[in-house]
């Protein structure tokens, strides 16, 4: 029996082994780096970001307003943006970006104009982090979530509230009340 337990503990450690870095077992979800695999490549030019973003057929720009040392900052990418189930999601109905409220690094806003990410953050009225800031496809601000997202569940249906244009109907809270109403009957 001893042969049988050993052998057993043979192949889980076998398996581990050839999981790829950043795979996780854990909830039945699979996780990867956040900055990699969740946020797009940021070239600097919102604008032209979002004349790709609107030719591939996405749904909206996502800004995720951060800072150094956000402890939700951190808690939202180890253990919701982490997640490919999330990553796909937004992937298929985003530009996804990432912008410093403290930040020199300069860019193009949406209207093409030369700016600092902080610029853009004090012009954003952004002063909390993390806030999740969506852009419709013109530019314009259509939904801001300020501070920590409870679950991967929420964040999710944040993206689907998003991408289906709820968001012209009501508040996301009101949105995100309506569905677990409609979950529990």
């Amino acid at each position: 029996m001893q042969s049988v337990y050993r052998n057993l503990g043979r192949a889980l450690l076998a398996l581990l082994l050839l999981c790829p870095p950043g795979f996780a077992i854990a909830q039945g979800t699979t996780t990867r780096d956040a900055q990699t695999h969740f946020f797009d490549a940021n070239t600097g030019d919102l604008k032209a970001e979002l004349a790709d973003a609107r030719t591939a057929g996405k749904k909206a720009i996502l800004l995720m307003y951060e800072q150094e040392g956000c402890p939700g900052c951190l808690f939202m990418k180890q253990h919701i943006l982490n997640r490919v189930d999330v990553q796909d999601l937004y992937h298929r109905h985003f530009g996804s970006f990432t912008v410093d409220i403290n930040g020199s690094v300069p860019l193009k806003d949406f209207g093409g104009r030369d700016i600092t990410e902080k610029a853009l953050s004090i012009r954003s009225k952004t002063r909390a982090t993390p806030t999740f800031v969506f852009h419709d496809m013109t530019g314009t601000e259509i939904v801001r979530i300020t501070g920590v997202v409870r679950d991967a569940d929420e964040f999710k249906l944040l993206g689907e509230f998003v991408a289906s244009g709820a968001y012209k109907l009501r508040p996301f809270a009101e949105h995100k009340q309506l569905q677990l109403k409609n979950k529990g009957s």
